[in-house]
């Protein structure tokens, strides 16, 4: 069964994943790497997984903690503790502004985000994952997820008031938040 479910599961979550791993490592020749290191490390040990529908969530969490390993290693790991303080959150009339840009923008805007923010973020808006989902990917608890996008926002927000004076301006909808 292992061998017949893995060209689905490739051909189903190998962009979602590289997109993922695109906002971990801010690098494609390393988000290429992540990737392909997730899927053969499913094809090692996929087989103990028993219900196919929970691959996905499988295949985040492994990717996750074969990024922090590959951080580990290189002793790059910053704790929240030693993170400055929160930006101000933007004034109204820049929230206006940011609802209203390019996705090319955004994107860049979540690469300065802080790692330890822009990773729930990733999860939950362009993966579209649950709190629970992304709480168990990241192996924190869901109180820590909710904090962390609330934070992420913050400083995703700033970093967009900063871009906004100089991009293309288009309308993008907003998402509901669940949990």
């Amino acid at each position: 069964m292992h061998e017949e479910v893995f060209p689905a599961l490739v051909e189903t979550y190998y962009a979602a994943l590289y997109r993922f791993a695109l906002s971990l490592t801010r690098s494609t020749a390393d988000a290429s790497d992540l990737t392909q290191q997730t899927f053969f490390i499913w094809a090692t040990k996929g087989e103990s997984l028993r219900e196919v529908g929970k691959a996905k969530s499988w295949l985040f969490t492994t990717m996750y903690r074969e990024f922090l390993r590959g951080r580990r290693r290189d002793a790059r790991i910053m704790a929240l503790e030693d993170l400055g303080p929160a930006e101000q959150d933007p004034a109204a009339e820049d929230v206006d502004v940011i609802a209203k840009m390019d996705a090319q923008l955004v994107m860049a805007a979540l690469q300065e985000v802080d790692p330890i923010f822009r990773e729930p973020l990733a999860l939950f808006y362009l993966q579209d994952l649950a709190y629970m989902e992304i709480a168990g990917i990241l192996s924190v608890p869901i109180g820590t997820v909710m904090s962390r996008l609330s934070r992420g926002k913050t400083h995703l927000r700033a970093r967009l008031a900063e871009k906004a004076k100089g991009g293309k301006v288009i309308e993008f909808p907003q998402r509901n938040v669940r949990s």
